[in-house]
């Protein structure tokens, strides 16, 4: 179980993501190439874990609910780990995850449903947002 910020760079040693320590309690972890990077920011007793996805229309109704019902069928369907919501004007892939009771298995299941999301979502999730 993780404990610290060295627990944390030591389970995404060990899952061989590369990443880079910006401040104390922020990471960003690279998703791959031609990926977005997820911002790991520890905010003890959690560690949150999100992902800018794209800009959410404004002003097109239609569009805004054909985006919206989409992401939350998402979430519904293919998302056990994270979920998709809007902050400001931006589409986001947000996780938390308890400090304390961390573990690697549970980092890389968060890691791997980010991953999945990014490969198969949001290709057309950018696209209804246009």
């Amino acid at each position: 179980m993780a404990t610290s910020t060295d627990d944390l760079e030591a389970y995404l040693t060990r899952l061989d993501r590369k990443f880079e320590k910006v401040d104390a309690q922020t990471y960003l972890v690279s998703l791959g190439p031609n990926s977005p990077v997820a911002v790991l920011r520890v905010a003890s007793p959690v560690v949150v874990v999100q992902v800018e996805v794209g800009v959410a229309p404004s002003g097109d109704a239609a569009a805004e609910t054909k985006l919206f019902r989409k992401l939350l069928e998402l979430n519904a369907t293919d998302l056990l780990h994270a979920a998709y919501g809007i902050e400001g004007n931006r589409i986001v892939l947000s996780a938390a995850l308890e400090l304390a009771s961390m573990d690697i298995g549970e980092l890389e299941a968060v890691l791997a449903n980010i991953d999945m999301a990014i490969a198969e979502h949001v290709p057309s999730l950018r696209e209804l947002a246009k």
